[in-house]
């Protein structure tokens, strides 16, 4: 049984779920309208009303998870907390409320994850499709052939800030909608040729908005009762006629939702007019559905990541050989050092697949350059904090340790690098290692113990370990070198 958790830009929102017969079945959802992007103050910071709502909102949430028995949670948040300025200051709070790890994800995971939990709904294998997901802050757009993405884009422009730029006070009228759809055709403008309907077969909406939408115009016989392009102008029509948001009065749509799907329409509008897309098929999957499936397809063996870190190797044309070996080596050595947990046993094998990337750009200082790529890469299925955890490690693969600062702190982390700086040293060295030949241990201290055959075999080998001794000593932790038969 797993949990997604949605820290979005309008709504906070949990589904609980359990895989059944090649499906997920959602056997607990909540839901409430915290309204976070409305909460950004003229600085860009998160106003103290907003988080105290966000915290309470996350404490029930919360009360909800520790009712079942979960085999994983993951909790992501979206635009809002990407564009915070002080979303670092409030990401510990939240977390300490939500009671487990918080990642704000970007546009392009966010949009990889909507995809996901369309296409796993529907499984139609060889279906081409756009699907368009708009958000209190951002709005998707992916294009996919069958359970592949083509293309994926994130769009700053979502029904709060449309709201409230367009329809100041709830004030709606004629001029002001003109203006809003015209804003949001011309975001698109540029986006728009590689997902216009000759790339795809059918269209669909994934968001709450669209859902709602579509709702709207059929229960109120609005224009064909479709989500169409007359539809909606139907549906913006009765807006205007209100006049208010407070005053619209529609069959489907409570009271409180008025007030963003005003914005919403209009960006839907623009987006549809400006791809050419006649019409669009509202559907019950999205981002939560597919953070489900993605724990599912990890506690299955078939992890997104592997596939985004075996595409990033051939990407930067990476020695496969090489690369592997390192992996091997490092997993093997960490396995020796017996790490409290598993944290790190999938980041330490991915950094030792990717530690070489940074030869594209330079021989010299490759490992920074490496750092740096992996850190700010696009890495589908990666969070933000694992692709600093493999960033960093890359970074301390050689070289001096004190660029870590406090990482070595945790000692699973430092049996990692060590691992990691080991296996380099090692395939650098040409040596491979056979069962018996090294022994490592790594408490207050690090204890190596090496075949005398190796040493003669490999005469440099002492003159890079007492290197690696050096490095060590700087950091305050010792290494012992001792010689077996």
């Amino acid at each position: 049984m797993f949990a997604a958790v949605d820290l979005g830009s309008n709504s906070f929102r949990l589904h609980i779920g359990r895989h059944e017969e090649g499906a997920i079945r959602i056997v607990k959802s909540a839901r409430e309208p915290i309204r976070l992007g409305a909460g950004l103050d003229s600085r860009g910071n998160l106003t103290e009303a907003a988080m105290q709502s966000a915290l309470a909102c996350l404490a029930r949430f919360a009360d909800i998870l520790s009712a079942y028995p979960l085999t994983e949670v993951r909790v992501v948040a979206t635009n809002t907390m990407r564009i915070a300025k002080n979303a670092a200051q409030f990401l510990p709070l939240l977390e300490k409320a939500m009671r487990h790890p918080i990642e704000i994800i970007s546009g392009e995971e966010e949009g990889r994850l909507i995809y996901l939990g369309v296409a796993s709904s529907l499984d139609i294998e060889h279906e081409r499709r756009l699907v368009i997901d708009i958000g209190g802050g951002s709005t998707e757009l992916i294009l996919g052939h069958g359970n592949e993405i083509e293309r994926v884009e994130s769009f700053g422009i979502g029904t709060v800030m449309q709201s409230q730029t367009f329809f100041p006070e709830g004030r709606i009228d004629a001029a002001s909608y003109d203006a809003a759809i015209l804003s949001a055709r011309s975001v698109f403008e540029d986006a728009a040729p590689p997902y216009r309907p000759h790339f795809w077969n059918v269209a669909y909406g994934s968001s709450g908005t669209i859902r709602v939408i579509a709702e709207v115009i059929a229960r109120n016989a609005l224009g064909d009762g479709r989500l169409s392009i007359a539809g909606l102008h139907a549906l913006k029509s009765r807006f205007i006629d209100a006049g208010q948001v407070s005053r619209i009065e529609l069959s489907g749509m409570k009271p409180e939702r008025a007030a963003v799907m005003v914005g919403g329409l209009a960006i839907l509008i623009g987006l549809m007019e400006e791809l050419g897309v006649e019409l669009l098929a509202p559907i019950e999957a999205g981002l939560r559905m597919g953070v489900l499936w993605d724990l599912q397809l990890r506690g299955t063996r078939r992890d997104r990541r592997d596939q985004s870190v075996r595409a990033f190797l051939q990407r930067f044309q990476a020695d496969e050989l090489r690369a592997g070996q390192v992996a091997e080596v490092a997993s093997s050595l960490y396995a020796q050092l017996k790490p409290a947990g598993d944290t790190y046993i999938k980041p330490l094998f991915w950094s030792g697949l990717l530690h070489e990337i940074g030869i594209a750009i330079s021989h010299s200082g490759y490992h920074k350059h490496a750092a740096y790529m992996i850190e700010h890469g696009d890495l589908p299925g990666f969070t933000t904090r694992e692709q600093r955890t493999m960033s960093t490690l890359i970074l301390g693969q050689k070289g001096n340790l004190r660029k870590l600062n406090d990482a070595l702190s945790d000692a699973d982390f430092a049996k990692a690098v060590l691992a990691l700086r080991l296996a380099v040293m090692l395939m650098h060295a040409r040596i491979g290692i056979e069962p018996g030949y090294l022994r490592l241990k790594m408490k207050t201290r690090i204890d190596i113990e090496l075949r005398r055959d190796l040493i003669d075999q490999h005469p440099t080998l002492l003159y890079w370990l007492e290197k690696e001794r050096e490095s060590w000593h700087e950091v305050g932790i010792d290494v012992g070198i001792r010689h077996i038969s």
